[in-house]
């Protein structure tokens, strides 16, 4: 089948621009943005024996997909224990969070640069007999040489916002030409299923949020014992996934709320750990006194931040608060980050107005009072206030929301990949 001149130039641009990848990466690597020790993933090489049997391949960009990875890799797991799996991603942060999180039928590799020569690599090797991409992540070369080899592709929990839906519409023919790659297609909400059907003329349906029915990770008690300790008689909050200058807020709320309570204690979570260094800095600028998670510190009674530069430990941090601030809402550009773990650890919600990217989330907490947006520091300060006091937002009330936007999600999924495992899709 030929391509439309969009993705022609896009591979011919991949192909061409081929020799720059490998310093390219080599360039990550001294940043930071690469571990040197995987590099050959990123070319296609593979550094683990693909296992005998059938492999289903399942690809999310980062760390806000891989709740939704393990839920079907149990899921599927449950279904066929004899299934092995290939998950693919794209971060640091996301391969050590799956290196720690999959069961022992599971690899992680990371995602090939969408090169044509490191996709065929990839391909050759790992011979998948299902792929499942998670939300958003479409690398033309990978999808166009997935269906080529006939491995059938499915892409669930799919998630976009209104820009994309426009730079999609905008180029027509080449999103058309990718979403063919799929044999199926679940929207998560019903902007994305509208939007789709639209590029498609076809009709995509609304599934649900796999977040939604994505289970809580369970909290380990040997490991939520020094947690409790360290914070049970202090009031605490907690200030989840944030980014760069979101931290100078929270720090500026955290200070007003030590002057009227001196034994308050802020947990603060960065979204990416490796900016752990940066943050600590930043609590000395701001004479902050602060014991680091990573280097294996509790905080004594006189340290008011607890900095979680941790991997995999958002539910131990929720599950001992009664408030979480949600980042990456108080700029425009990231859209927000998911409340639901924070519901289900029992923390009431708190969030900045950005969260285009959980809009229909929200629009369900909204209608249950379940969130209180805030914008700046005292408003942040006002929120955790009215937390501790037993005002404001409540968990009943996030439960409630969550239960609204439950619908199934996983069923329909597992629904639509079975038969495709099977080889009896219709």
């Amino acid at each position: 089948m030929s391509l439309p001149p969009g993705l022609l130039f896009y591979r011919c641009a991949t192909t061409l621009a081929g020799p720059l990848a490998h310093p390219a990466l080599h360039f990550r690597v001294k940043r930071g943005k690469e571990d040197a020790l995987r590099i050959d993933e990123r070319e296609g090489r593979a550094l683990r024996v693909r296992p005998a049997g059938r492999l289903v391949w399942l690809h999310g960009a980062s760390v806000g997909e891989s709740r939704v990875i393990l839920t079907l890799v149990k899921a599927l797991s449950n279904d066929n224990p004899r299934l092995n799996f290939l998950v693919t991603t794209g971060t640091m942060t996301s391969a050590a969070m799956m290196d720690k999180a999959l069961p022992s039928q599971a690899i992680h590799q990371y995602v090939p640069i969408d090169r044509p020569l490191y996709v065929r690599r990839f391909l050759d090797y790992w011979q998948p007999d299902l792929g499942v991409f998670v939300e958003s992540e479409l690398w033309p070369n990978l999808l166009l040489g997935a269906q080529h080899r006939g491995i059938p592709l499915a892409l669930v929990n799919a998630r976009m916002n209104s820009g994309s839906m426009r730079g999609w519409m905008s180029n027509r023919s080449s999103a058309v030409r990718l979403l063919r790659c799929f044999s199926w297609i679940g929207a998560a909400d019903q902007r994305t299923a509208d939007g789709l059907s639209d590029i498609l003329r076809d009709t995509v349906p609304m599934v649900g949020n796999l977040k939604i029915d994505a289970e809580a990770d369970p909290v380990d008690p040997e490991a939520f014992a020094p947690i409790i300790a360290a914070t049970r008689s202090r009031h605490v909050w907690v200030a989840a996934s944030t980014h760069p200058g979101e931290d100078e807020i929270v720090l500026d709320a955290h200070r007003k709320l030590l002057a009227k309570q001196s034994d308050a204690l802020l947990i603060l979570v960065p979204r990416h750990p490796e900016r752990g260094d940066a943050v600590s800095d930043l609590l000395a600028s701001r004479s902050l006194a602060h014991a680091r998670r990573s280097q294996g510190e509790r905080p004594d009674g006189e340290q008011p931040v607890w900095l979680a530069d941790t991997l995999g430990e958002m539910r131990l941090w929720l599950a001992a608060t009664p408030a979480a601030f949600i980042g990456g809402s108080l700029f425009d550009g990231i859209g927000g980050h998911n409340p639901v773990e924070a519901t289900q650890s029992d923390a009431a919600v708190i969030t900045g107005p950005y969260t285009a990217s959980f809009d229909d989330v929200f629009a369900a907490y909204e209608a249950q009072d379940a969130v209180v947006r805030v914008q700046d520091a005292d408003r942040i300060a006002q929120a955790v206030t009215a937390i501790w006091n037993g005002q404001g937002a409540s968990v009943q009330a996030g439960r409630a929301a969550v239960a609204a936007l439950s619908s199934g999600a996983l069923s329909q999924t597992m629904k639509a990949l079975r038969p495709m495992l099977t080889g009896t899709l219709t």
